[in-house]
């Protein structure tokens, strides 16, 4: 979502918050903005759009000032203007807000009855003023955040200048992650690690409630009854160098073609190649007294869980439910004592899914979580940590999350198989050597990227578009149909191929593409006579298959794009390359910004 950054420095900041600000660009944003403090008064530099034109405003009115905060918004309350961008400020203060005030309305009926003014139709602008009120009645910027923090409700990481204190910077967080960084005779705040990377690598995760008062000299933390704390300094291991696209056109190009490293990077962390075994890491529980997995996530990764639920059951013979994070609690859900729930999510931060763990938690849950973020609040929540190393993902439309995700959640499946003696060493033995398998056939996936390139010109003029799979391939139909719908803005819808006659079908004629996956195997011949189906009413088939299963079905499709021939518990991981590559494709075609699409966010940290 929106991102922050904020600096305390022994020299001007602005040019080092704008390259803070073009690292956050992943987590999507629709304007960005720089607040200073120079010369006893607040300078703030506002842009609507990329940060380019914000770097132009800084060109033509350059900003001088050792302590600043800056900001990258994702339109929640009003629209995508200069005007609404942040930094918020009022005469005595300027910050920068992530997240949601719920209770806004009142607060500013409050404020306007004291003759206060706004400028914005933001929620933000409402805690610039209750702070702002404070200390120009006298209170010391400690205090004045202090009383105005428990007046809150919602979900908000703030970061806040004063006027008259220009050394100092306060941040706080509740719901929405905020991190301090310690440098030389300088501290900084920032959304993520990511950012700070170039200034620092020694950093300290504020935890829910924290708020925290910044000076050159370091930071001093408070939890939410005002308390002083400590809160670990660790280590980040982020690079220091701005990731950029190498040779290709987009970071999602890029991303993609990097899964087979990162996905083999994954499974090295899983696979015992020399035990022929799946090994998790060191857990206080037993998977063995497991009966019941609840999956919860959210978009890409509730795809990945939904993959998830037809291994758990196949292999480990364990039910499964799984619901989208944002309904999870609101269903009130019937959860046994010791059930394990499962929380994926390539931030570790999304809003709707770390309610759902905690409330899983007070259910009496074990905790797993799917993260590729190992610092992320989920992470450090979680009874068992299950890592992805998948790296950053700069493109907002995940693609190698999504299959490093799928990888971990094959050796969970494994495991939880071997640990209810589901699993004999041998199908143990073969699971490993199939996961092993899995980097080289994305590889070979990746081999067939021009053919699909010169077919997206085919989808590219349809205004929707359905994809088919049965099993496993469901959810990769349901993933394909979301990439495209993300990145090229055409309507598009997954099913399950047997649901077609129920419905669907009625919408098939000559001008909506069909995408069918369909590997050979056991459930290829049900899902051929579906794509059949709509091949007798007109519909233009794009068959996704091997060698064997073009040879059986091609004939009469718009388009055939070929894959390897893999065991069916890799094929998700393989599959998924082609329906990235062909909305990526299509994407191009139409001219669509692929890799920051409207209205869409990286990292969602408001329900």
């Amino acid at each position: 979502m929106c991102g922050i950054i904020g600096i305390v420095g022994k020299e001007d900041v602005a040019e080092r918050l704008l390259d803070g600000l073009k690292r956050l660009e992943y987590r999507g944003y629709d304007s960005a903005g720089i607040a200073t403090i120079h010369d006893g008064a607040i300078e703030r530099r506002r842009a609507e759009g990329k940060l380019i034109n914000l770097s132009r405003e800084l060109r033509d009115e350059p900003l001088p000032g050792m302590t600043g905060i800056a900001h990258t918004r994702w339109a929640t309350h009003g629209a995508p203007t200069t005007s609404n961008a942040h930094p918020h400020a009022t005469e005595e203060v300027a910050l920068v807000h992530n997240g949601i005030i719920e209770n806004f309305k009142p607060l500013r009926e409050e404020l306007l009855a004291k003759g206060r003014h706004f400028d914005s139709e933001t929620d933000t602008e409402v805690v610039a003023h209750m702070v702002s009120d404070l200390v120009e009645q006298g209170a010391s910027p400690q205090d004045a955040v202090a009383k105005v923090l428990p007046r809150l409700h919602g979900a908000f990481a703030l970061a806040i200048l004063f006027r008259k204190h220009p050394g100092l910077l306060i941040g706080a967080r509740l719901g929405s992650p905020l991190v301090v960084g310690y440098g030389d005779r300088e501290t900084y705040l920032g959304s993520d690690a990511l950012a700070l990377a170039p200034l620092t690598q020694r950093i300290a995760y504020l935890e829910e409630g924290d708020w925290v008062v910044i000076t050159r000299d370091g930071a001093q933390i408070y939890d939410s009854d005002n308390n002083p704390v400590e809160r670990p300094i660790t280590i980040s291991g982020v690079s220091g160098a701005l990731i950029d696209k190498g040779n290709h056109r987009h970071f999602m190009q890029k991303e993609i073609y990097e899964q087979p490293v990162v996905v083999a990077q994954t499974l090295r962390s899983y696979l015992r190649r020399i035990e022929n075994q799946v090994s998790l890491p060191d857990m206080n529980f037993d998977l063995g007294g497991v009966k019941r997995v609840t999956i919860v996530a959210c978009g890409t990764s509730y795809y990945a869980g939904l993959v998830a639920k037809y291994w758990f059951e196949k292999f480990a013979r364990i039910p499964v439910d799984i619901d989208v994070a944002s309904e999870f609690r609101y269903r009130d859900p019937v959860l046994e004592e010791g059930g394990l729930a499962l929380f994926i999510s390539q931030s570790g931060e999304t809003a709707d899914t770390l309610a759902a763990l905690r409330h899983a938690r007070e259910q009496k849950q074990i905790i797993a979580v799917v993260v590729n973020v190992p610092t992320s609040s989920m992470a450090r929540e979680a009874d068992l940590l299950l890592p992805t190393h998948a790296g950053p993902e700069i493109g907002v439309a995940s693609t190698k999350a999504f299959t490093c995700q799928l990888a971990v959640l094959a050796a969970l499946a494994a495991n939880l198989a071997r640990a209810n003696g589901r699993l004999s060493p041998e199908e143990e033995a073969e699971i490993v050597w199939h996961l092993s398998e899995a980097p080289a056939a994305m590889n070979q996936a990746l081999a067939h990227d021009a053919e699909i390139e010169a077919m997206a010109h085919l989808i590219a003029p349809a205004r929707d578009v359905l994809y088919l799979g049965r099993g496993p391939d469901y959810p990769m139909a349901l993933e394909g149909a979301l990439k495209l719908k993300e990145i090229s803005y055409i309507h598009a819808e997954g099913y399950a191929a047997g649901e077609m006659k129920h419905g669907p079908i009625a919408l098939i004629d000559d001008a909506v593409p069909v995408i069918v996956i369909a590997p050979s195997g056991p459930l290829f011949e049900k899902t051929v006579s579906n794509m059949q189906e709509v091949q007798a009413r007109g519909g233009k088939v794009v068959l996704i298959s091997d060698a064997e299963g073009i040879a059986q079905a091609g004939e009469g499709c718009m388009a055939t794009i070929e894959m390897p021939k893999v065991h069916p518990l890799i094929a998700p991981l393989v599959y998924a390359v082609p329906v990235q590559l062909l909305a990526y494709h299509v994407a191009v075609a139409k001219g669509t910004d692929v890799d920051q699409p409207r209205n869409l966010a990286k990292s969602v940290t408001v329900e």
